[in-house]
């Protein structure tokens, strides 16, 4: 049986090496030789996941001027507590991001008027984003470093065009991935969003 052993990773393509034994020796072209043992080593390539595989694409969206109760009808109807906040709801460019959070600390508690109080006013501007081809293990880190449950994708020219979330990720990862994840997002400190 062959024992596959990671041996390095670029952008989206893993290499992975595989011993094994060559089946009539090293001229029958099954493996190339290793010392002379009649061990042999096969390359194969194993693609590394992305963003773009489990992103939830083009995401509800609000505008800076959007008023704070049609944001939050837009998260109970899209059942999701992270809305990107776009220049124009056409073109997509990436300005901030509001979450439940946001608007509760932030304005709620400060007694503003839902109705027409405009999410600027409780939005976060300074925002980590990821790229479609960003790795799954890269997203995974700045989550946890930044300590933030969501993060939204956005392409080459800033649109927001997906989102990623901690349970997107939980979906993917394996247990004790998730896990870590889950204790890094949640230790007690400075969220960037």
């Amino acid at each position: 049986m062959p024992q596959a052993v990671w041996a390095g990773r670029c952008q989206r393509t893993a290499v992975l090496f595989t011993w094994c034994e060559p089946r009539g020796g090293p001229a029958d072209g099954a493996a190339f030789g290793v010392g002379g043992s009649g061990t042999g080593v096969h390359l194969a390539e194993a693609t590394v996941m992305t963003v773009n595989e489990l992103m939830t694409l083009d995401p509800v969206c609000c505008t800076p001027q959007t008023p704070l109760r049609e944001v939050a009808r837009l998260m109970s109807s899209h059942d999701c507590g992270e809305i990107p906040v776009v220049e124009t709801k056409d073109g997509r460019l990436l300005v901030g991001v509001v979450t439940d959070r946001d608007i509760v600390l932030r304005a709620v508690a400060d007694g503003r008027n839902p109705a027409d109080t405009p999410i600027s006013s409780c939005m976060t501007t300074n925002v980590v984003t990821v790229r479609p081809e960003t790795t799954l293990d890269e997203c995974r880190k700045l989550m946890e470093d930044h300590q933030i449950r969501r993060v939204p994708v956005v392409d080459g020219s800033g649109a927001c065009c997906g989102i990623v979330s901690q349970a997107d990720m939980a979906q993917r990862a394996s247990a004790g991935e998730t896990g870590e994840l889950v204790r890094e997002v949640s230790k007690p400190g400075v969220r960037t969003h």
